[in-house]
C-alpha cells in the first residue's frame, strides 16, 4: 500500500488521548525535544495565528518549523520548514520509518502525521517549532510537545459533541495547551474567557488578554488588505497585511504580541505579517471575464458572522454563494449568518462527512442544489459576477484542486 493511502485509512482510528503520540514519539527518539515549540489553539484563526507567528520569528532569522492542518490540495502543505513543504520523496521515507512504530501503538492519523512533522523537523534542525492544534488542546496530539509560548485565539461553537456541551467546557479543554509559568495569549471573549483566567490562574500561566495587556487601536480596509495599530506596553505600531477581514487583525495581534515575547524585533513583526498568506481564507482569485472567485473555510457559526462581516467591510457583496457543509455543523446558524447574503447553490464534497445539500433547502429558501461542487460554481457563476465558496475546507481544496486541474484527492478512499 502507498505510504500515504496508508496513513489516509488511519482515518477511522479516533479516540483522544496523550498516550499513543507519547509512545510513539519515544519510539522514534523524541524528537519534540530538540527544538523549543509554540502551541496554537483555537475555535477559529488559529491556522492564521500560527502561520503568522512562523513568519515573525523566521523574519527574526530563525530556521522555523510550522505544522498545520487541514491541507487544503496535498498533504504536504501541512509540514513546512523555512515556507517550504516537506518534499513528496521526504515524506514518503519518514512514512516508511513511522509506519511500524505508529501500528504498534494504534496511532490515528492526526497522531501519526504529528510524530512525522516532529521528527522532520528535528532532522531538518528547525530553532523553533510552529504547531497548529488539531482538535481541542488537552489531550490533541500536539499537546506532547512541552511549549515555550501558548496561543488560544477564541472560544467558539465547534466539535461540542466532542469538547462541549457548554463554551466552558470547550474552554477548559484548550486551556489545556497552557502550562506553569509559560506566558499565553488570547483574544477569547465572555465566559470562554472567564474560563481560560481560571485555569491560568490554576495553572500558573502568565494570560495575555487582547483589550487589556495589549491592543488593537484601529483596523482600516486598505485596497488590497487590511490595516492596523498595535498597542503594547506604551508603544503603538502600525501594521499592514494581505490578509482580508477585520478578525484577521485579532489573529495577527496575537502573532505579533507572540513573536516580541519571544524576542522577535518589531522590524521582524511588520515584514512578516506584510508578507504573510493562508490559503483558503478569504482568498481571491480572478476570474475571466472580470468576474471574481473568493474562497473561504468558514465552518462553523462564528466563522460564518466573521465571513459576512468581511465581505461587508472590504465591499465584496453582492456575491453569490456555493456553500457545502459538514453533517455534524450548526447548519441552522450558518444559514442565519449567510443565507440572506445573495443567491446561494447549494453542493457536497466527495466524502461521507458532507451533508445531504437537498436536506439544507428548508434553511435557503430560493437555494439551489447541484452537486457536484465546480457545475455548482458555474450555476454560481452565471447569476453574479463575484462568487463566494465557503461552508467546510474540504470544498474549498476540492474547488482548488479542480482549478488546477488535478484529479480528486483519494483522502476518503
Amino acid at each position: 500500500m502507498n505510504p500515504l493511502a496508508w496513513l489516509y485509512a488511519r482515518q477511522g482510528v479516533m479516540t483522544l488521548g496523550l498516550e499513543r503520540i507519547r509512545a510513539l514519539l519515544r519510539l522514534l527518539g523524541d524528537p519534540q525535544e530538540a527544538y523549543p515549540v509554540a502551541l496554537v489553539g483555537g475555535t477559529n484563526g488559529k491556522g492564521t495565528a500560527a502561520r503568522a507567528l512562523a513568519a515573525v520569528l523566521g523574519e527574526a532569522g530563525l530556521r522555523v518549523g510550522l505544522y498545520t492542518s487541514p491541507h487544503l490540495v496535498a498533504f504536504p502543505e501541512r509540514i513546512a520548514v523555512g515556507g517550504n513543504p516537506i518534499p513528496e520523496e521526504g515524506l514518503l521515507a519518514l512514512l516508511e520509518e513511522v509506519r511500524p512504530h505508529a501500528e504498534r501503538v494504534g496511532a490515528s492519523f492526526f497522531e501519526a502525521a504529528t510524530a512525522l512533522a516532529l521528527l522532520h523537523f528535528a532532522r531538518e534542525g528547525v530553532e523553533f517549532a510552529v504547531l497548529e492544534v488539531g482538535l481541542g488542546g488537552r489531550l490533541d496530539a500536539t499537546n506532547a510537545a512541552e511549549p515555550r509560548l501558548s496561543l488560544v485565539t477564541n472560544i467558539g461553537h465547534d466539535h461540542l459533541e466532542l469538547l462541549g456541551p457548554t463554551l466552558r467546557d470547550v474552554a477548559r479543554e484548550k486551556a489545556g495547551i497552557l502550562r506553569r509559568g509559560v506566558p499565553a495569549l488570547t483574544a477569547a471573549r465572555g465566559e470562554g474567557l472567564e474560563e481560560l483566567r481560571a485555569q491560568a490562574g490554576r495553572l500558573g500561566a502568565p494570560l495575555w488578554v487582547l483589550g487589556e495587556a495589549f491592543a488593537l487601536a484601529g483596523v482600516e480596509a486598505g485596497p488590497s488588505g487590511l490595516a492596523f495599530r498595535l498597542r503594547l506596553g506604551g508603544e503603538e505600531r502600525a501594521f499592514q497585511t494581505p490578509l482580508l477581514g477585520p478578525h484577521q487583525a485579532e489573529n495577527l495581534a496575537l502573532a505579533a504580541v507572540g513573536g516580541r515575547l519571544l524576542g522577535a524585533p518589531w522590524e521582524a513583526v511588520a515584514r512578516a505579517l506584510l508578507r504573510v498568506e493562508h490559503p483558503g481564507r478569504l482568498e481571491r482569485l480572478p476570474w475571466p471575464g472580470g468576474k471574481e472567485l473568493l474562497l473561504d473555510g468558514a465552518h462553523n457559526p462564528e466563522g460564518a458572522w466573521a465571513l459576512r462581516e468581511a465581505l461587508r467591510f472590504h465591499r465584496l457583496l453582492p456575491a453569490a454563494f456555493v456553500l457545502a457543509f459538514s453533517r455534524e455543523k450548526d447548519h441552522a446558524a450558518m444559514a442565519e449568518a449567510l443565507g440572506d447574503l445573495g443567491p446561494v447553490v447549494l453542493t457536497r464534497y466527495a466524502s461521507p462527512r458532507s451533508a445531504d445539500p437537498k436536506a439544507l433547502l428548508p434553511l435557503f429558501p430560493g437555494a439551489s442544489v447541484e452537486e457536484e461542487p465546480l457545475k455548482a460554481l458555474e450555476r454560481a457563476l452565471a447569476l453574479m459576477d463575484r462568487v463566494v465558496v465557503a461552508g467546510s475546507l474540504y470544498l474549498v481544496g476540492e474547488v482548488k484542486r479542480a482549478l488546477l486541474g488535478l484529479p480528486p484527492e483519494e483522502r476518503w478512499q
